[in-house]
């Protein structure tokens, strides 16, 4: 719940790592979901990480063993540390928070991997 800021997105060469953070303005409980989407030119959002409390956190398939997605509950801040980037790994990254049904969206960042 409350206002997402992301940060960490950048131009990084194939094979590069890069980390994305989301703070949010206010505290996040820390039962509430926090994830990563992420949204490709002329493609649908799509869910790359998501960590839940109690639960291992959820990867899409192309991006598991690649991407880590941490929670650091004290700064209600949600990370994705991003390795072995790839060229379709670019996208607009957005963070995300849902409770009680309601979605709540960070601003997004530009991840631009080159070949």
């Amino acid at each position: 719940q409350g206002e997402l800021v992301e940060s960490g997105g950048g131009l990084v060469q194939a094979g590069g790592s890069l980390t994305l953070s989301c703070a949010a303005s206010r505290r996040v409980w820390t039962s509430v979901p926090m994830g990563w989407y992420r949204q490709a030119p002329g493609k649908q959002r799509e869910l790359v990480a998501r960590i839940r409390s109690g639960r291992d956190p959820d990867y899409r398939d192309s991006v598991a063993g690649r991407f880590t997605i941490a929670r650091d509950n004290a700064k209600s801040t949600v990370y994705l540390h991003m390795n072995r980037l790839k060229p379709e790994d670019t996208a607009v990254y957005y963070c995300n928070l849902r409770n009680a049904g309601i979605d709540y969206w960070g601003q997004g960042t530009q991840v631009t991997v080159s070949s």
